[in-house]
């Protein structure tokens, strides 16, 4: 009987090791999908892809959801990655709440693009934010990811609402992934720069219902001053500041920032 037992236990844990590195080989395969943005192509080695959502424990089987994507960095791997499996959304702003003119013009590209590209990266659907920061979803989700868009959220004082919102579409037991700009604990959270504590937005998000589970060092730049006359910025890949020190800045590369994994 305790052979037995040892056996089965042996067993599930070998089939356990082997779903973990066909995993990791599939998110790497998404990251080197050579249909990738060459410009995006060039920035993993300061965003981390595979390590992050390892650590997130993204999984082809969930439903995931990432939150406002921008100009589409990490829709292009996660897109790929969920390729065929009918579970891949992005939720964007109904009617963007700041710089209208700039984020539909975002939006639209967004759109467009992987409208373009759906046999090079998979099918991305879409739900909406509401004017309330809403998430207008008839469905739950397993994972919902946002990257670097907590600054924006508190700098309008909207973050309540739309971790709230994330908290009611995630599935009991789901997971929210968030990476974001990180403040030094001695400085003052400064939103209008992009920058952030990390104690802040953990208690931050608790306070919204999630519980905490760990975070990681994976996107940290202890390079980052964080002082800089127009904020996150002025570094890579924005270069705010044109030509003026742009040598010191590619130096110190892109933000340093946090990674954090919370549970419903």
């Amino acid at each position: 009987m305790i052979k037995t037992v040892i056996l089965i236990f042996i067993i599930t844990f070998l089939s356990s090791l082997k779903a973990d590195e066909n995993n990791k080989e599939l998110i790497e395969s998404a990251i080197q999908n050579q249909f990738r943005k060459k410009e995006n192509i060039a920035r993993d080695i300061f965003r981390n892809p595979l390590e992050t959502l390892i650590f997130f424990g993204i999984r082809r089987d969930m439903k995931i959801l990432e939150v406002v994507p921008g100009r589409g960095w990490y829709t292009e791997i996660l897109a790929n990655y969920m390729k065929n499996t009918d579970n891949f959304y992005v939720a964007k702003y109904n009617k963007p709440p700041f710089a209208v003119e700039i984020i539909n013009k975002i939006q639209n590209e967004f759109d467009t693009y992987f409208s373009e590209n759906e046999k090079n990266f998979g099918s991305v659907q879409h739900v909406f934010i509401n004017d309330r920061f809403e998430i207008e979803s008839d469905r739950k989700f397993d994972m919902i990811l946002t990257f670097r868009n907590s600054h924006n959220w508190l700098g309008i004082e909207k973050g309540e609402q739309i971790y709230r919102s994330i908290y009611k579409n995630l599935k009991k037991g789901g997971i929210l992934g968030v990476v974001q700009h990180r403040a030094n604990e001695t400085m003052e959270s400064n939103f209008g720069k992009g920058y952030v504590k990390e104690s802040f937005l953990i208690k931050f998000i608790e306070e919204q219902g999630f519980k905490f589970v760990e975070k990681s060092e994976i996107n940290s730049n202890p390079k980052d001053l964080k002082n800089y006359e127009k904020g996150v910025w002025t570094l890579p890949p924005t270069f705010r500041l044109g030509e003026k020190d742009k040598s010191k800045f590619i130096e110190i590369g892109e933000s340093d920032r946090m990674t954090l994994k919370f549970k419903k």
